[in-house]
């Protein structure tokens, strides 16, 4: 205890949880680092070119992310109605069970807005068949305002993300979701411990599916859909 007050009276305080490999890979990559307030988990800031990213790991913010949630976000200054999601199958059966529940054992006969988007889309919109690599094609479903379009945008280089992460990052299919709204893009995922690898590989899975998705502002317009190269 003696020990413990000499280190305190001298300033080597405890700097909470040590997340100096995340801020090392952040460093590397020339990203911010910052931990949050009374260490609720951290910050990290970075662009793809000339477009700014936020990065937020802590506490979820979602009642379907049981342990600590990753949430990244990018303004896309895409369409306002270009609404579209992919999630993992779990996680769209639970939310299309619980969102079942809510609505035929209330009182409810209208879509409250203060659900999440997740579970009112899934009432609102139609589910997409997706043309994804045999090897996930069950492990993905999708909804969104515009089926051609959000097909148009899980596949290709996307779609090949989603497979690579299914071997990795998303290999035990935890809760995880990628949508545009509100003209931007947001990946939540469960995610603990923040493990700098797998970091890494939510900020590529985010940034191949934000391109497909300003890709895919010229098919909303045009009404052409993408073709897969093989």
């Amino acid at each position: 205890m003696f020990e413990s007050i000499k280190r305190w009276m001298a300033g080597d305080r405890p700097e909470g949880p040590d997340w100096s490999a995340v801020s090392a890979w952040a460093s590397q990559h020339g990203h911010r680092f910052k931990r949050a307030k009374e260490e609720q988990g951290f910050a990290i800031e970075g662009a793809f070119g000339d477009r700014p990213w936020r990065l937020e790991w802590g506490p979820p913010q979602r009642a379907y992310i049981d342990t600590e949630e990753l949430r990244i976000r990018m303004e896309l200054k895409l369409p306002s109605d270009l609404q579209m999601m992919v999630l993992t199958r779990p996680l769209l059966e639970l939310l299309e069970r619980e969102t079942f529940e809510h609505y035929t054992e209330s009182t409810q006969t209208h879509i409250d807005i203060a659900t999440p988007e997740e579970m009112r889309w899934l009432a609102m919109f139609p589910k997409v068949t997706l043309v994804l690599p045999k090897a996930v094609r069950g492990r993905f479903g999708a909804v969104g305002s515009n089926p051609q379009t959000t097909a148009a945008w899980v596949d290709g280089t996307f779609a090949q993300q989603l497979e690579q992460a299914a071997t990795g990052l998303l290999a035990g299919e935890p809760p995880f979701v990628l949508m545009t709204l509100r003209g931007r893009v947001y990946l939540r995922l469960e995610l603990d411990p923040p493990d700098p690898l797998a970091i890494a590989q939510a900020v590529d899975l985010f940034h191949v599916g934000l391109a497909d998705a300003d890709e895919s502002r010229g098919f909303e317009a045009s009404g052409v859909i993408k073709t897969r190269s093989g």
